[in-house]
């Protein structure tokens, strides 16, 4: 049986922290699916098209990776994907209350499905979408906080 692991965020925009997770795990898993949840109750500052352009773009050199997009509960995406891994990163001591209750929750409705947490690398757990949207809102540079080849002045 396939190890395929889903990677579920907004990626609004994707960070040198999205692109380190995604790199550290693949050797855990042979596949790994990056999945742009939708949630219509949230606007997002950048598009799901040009999001899943800078996915692809940033894993293009990574076949095992596949980029996708998704409504409803992760879990229900999991088990339509054949994932039995949720694929989920930790900055600081907030994200593991967080990410554990949500895990929690996600283990009673899908036991078969486990949540697999990584540390983020060294230098990199200050960075988040939300700081740098902020800091690109403000006419900041944000090209040390995204891949190389993403261009965020462009919508």
């Amino acid at each position: 049986m396939k190890r395929i692991a889903l990677y579920p965020g907004t990626f609004d925009p994707v960070t040198i922290g999205h692109q380190s997770m995604v790199k550290r795990a693949l050797p855990l898993f042979d596949q790994i699916i990056v999945a742009i949840g939708i949630n219509s109750s949230k606007n997002s500052y950048f598009s799901i098209e040009k999001r899943t352009q800078w996915l692809n773009t940033v894993f293009a050199p990574y076949p095992q990776v596949i980029i996708d997009s998704f409504q409803g509960l992760t879990i229900d995406y999991c088990m339509k994907m054949n994932a039995r891994f949720i694929l989920r990163g930790l900055r600081s001591s907030t994200d593991f209350e967080y990410e554990r209750n949500i895990a929690q929750a996600n283990s009673s409705l899908a036991p078969d499905i486990e949540t697999i947490f990584l540390v983020s690398s060294p230098g990199l757990s200050a960075i988040s979408s939300s700081i740098v949207r902020d800091i690109h809102q403000n006419g900041g540079d944000v090209s040390k906080f995204i891949p190389s080849g993403i261009m965020l002045d462009s919508y």
